[in-house]
């Protein structure tokens, strides 16, 4: 069969690679109709991560059922189904307690494993025509439909990156009508943006630079905020304090240009000068809820010290970007703006990935994983921190029949669709955030 090969640094290779074999009874094997490529991918291929070459990638599998062992009691032939990234026994203490992404049987190496993917078990990857599935009973779900049907990217989203974006608003604690922002645009940060809409939070900021992704976040009716124009824990926190509707803000529109022009207006006519790109954020927004009589008239005494969002998502992880200098890495700015951003008492899920082994961190604390953080004022605040691989068999039922009942669409994030023998540009142009580049899927013969 083809797969897509892990060959080094920022090369993958399509090769000819064994078919799988049933191993152990309760195996079923999958011949793949999608699979996709995810951002965590990247990590491994721009060489971050401890994997070694040879490995088949991929860990987002949709098709349909082969074969099945012996002991496989829910699945035959020809069915169709999703298959969770978290590979994982259903028996184990920590599976029957909901976190199969600990499992604690599967993986010699640490709590949890997945297909395709560094120090998570010996698992082949999903990037492939066909995909050995242990413990079929558990690790599948079964669909509706038939392959390339209506439904076909919204089911893959399933093994990933949909139950990603809604456990990410189950780490932030996200309520209805209470504001959120969600640090970038990738598709866990627009599907947690989604989610988090889908559950009825009164606003729902989005951060990131690139600028086709922040329309796609414009799109579903969240807020897109560009930190390239000025502090985005700044902007979020005017934008709360002077527009009760979602705005559509994007960078060089009307309403930006006012809200930056009346900050700056307003502390000149008070004779303090201020530069929007380096302010202070807590002087900015005093300042902006001054302006605004509904937002002072309606809070009681002290009610101003809750200028922020009560759930704050970091959905990049440790290859976030410096907000002074994008085009460097700093792993803990989302965090630190977070810590800042969210309210006292609210929360904050870090769903994007950090790992303990990092090749190419900046120097020998960050390639363990080690960072400094505002622990301090996180403490003070009150905060309730989430983290973690997202245990999929969670959320995944409930995700599924919201698609099949058309109550969500989570395919919106879909830009491109590509043969397997295409992925080794697929991978060079997403690494690099090419214009349009936001989710990718391989597509195998019907």
């Amino acid at each position: 069969m083809k797969a897509v090969v892990y060959k080094g640094p920022n090369k993958v290779a399509v090769e000819d690679v064994d078919d799988p074999e049933i191993e152990h009874p309760g195996d079923a094997i999958i011949r793949l109709t999608s699979s996709g490529i995810c951002g965590s991918d990247l990590h491994m291929y721009e060489g971050r991560t401890v994997v070694k070459p040879g490995r088949v990638l991929g860990h987002e599998p949709l098709g349909v059922i082969e074969k099945v062992g012996d002991a496989v009691t829910s699945f035959k032939k020809g069915d169709r189904v999703v298959v969770t990234f978290n590979v994982a026994c259903g028996h184990c203490m920590n599976c029957v307690r909901g976190f199969p992404s600990a499992c604690l049987t599967v993986n010699p190496e640490m709590a949890g494993g997945a297909f395709g993917y560094a120090k998570m078990g010996p698992y082949k990857g999903a990037q492939a025509e066909l995909l050995r599935v242990p413990f079929a009973d558990f690790n599948c779900t079964k669909l509706p439909g038939s392959p390339g049907d209506q439904w076909e990217d919204d089911f893959l989203l399933l093994s990933d990156v949909f139950p990603t974006g809604f456990f990410a608003t189950m780490l932030a604690m996200v309520m209805p009508g209470l504001p959120v922002a969600v640090f970038g645009a990738g598709p866990v940060g627009l599907l947690s943006a989604y989610s988090a809409i889908l559950q009825g939070a009164g606003q729902v900021f989005v951060v990131d630079y690139i600028p086709d992704r922040l329309e796609l976040a414009r799109s579903i009716g969240a807020i897109p905020i560009d930190f390239t124009i000025s502090d985005p824990v700044a902007q979020i926190e005017a934008l709360r304090s002077q527009y009760s509707a979602v705005d559509t803000l994007l960078p060089g529109d009307k309403k930006i240009q006012e809200v930056v022009s009346d900050v700056q207006n307003l502390a000149g006519r008070a004779g303090v000068p201020i530069d929007i790109t380096r302010s202070d954020p807590v002087a900015m927004i005093q300042l902006m809820r001054a302006m605004n009589p509904a937002i002072v008239q309606s809070l009681l005494p002290g009610e101003e010290k809750m200028k922020g969002v009560m759930s704050g998502i970091d959905a990049v992880g440790y290859q976030a970007r410096d907000r002074n200098n994008p085009s460097k890495e700093n792993p803990t700015q989302v965090i630190s703006d977070l810590v800042r951003l969210v309210n006292p008492t609210g929360h904050l899920g870090i769903i994007g990935v950090f790992t303990a082994d990092d090749p190419g961190g900046s120097d020998e604390h960050a390639k363990k994983g080690e960072y400094i953080l505002p622990f301090g004022q996180l403490w003070e605040k009150g905060l309730t921190v989430g983290t973690g691989q997202t245990p999929v068999k969670k959320v995944i039922l409930m995700l599924r029949d919201m698609i099949i009942a058309g109550a969500a669409k989570p395919g919106f994030i879909v830009s491109h669709r590509i043969s397997i023998e295409d992925a080794p540009a697929a991978y060079k142009e997403f690494s690099q955030r090419a214009d349009g580049y936001t989710k990718v899927i391989i597509e195998f013969e019907k």
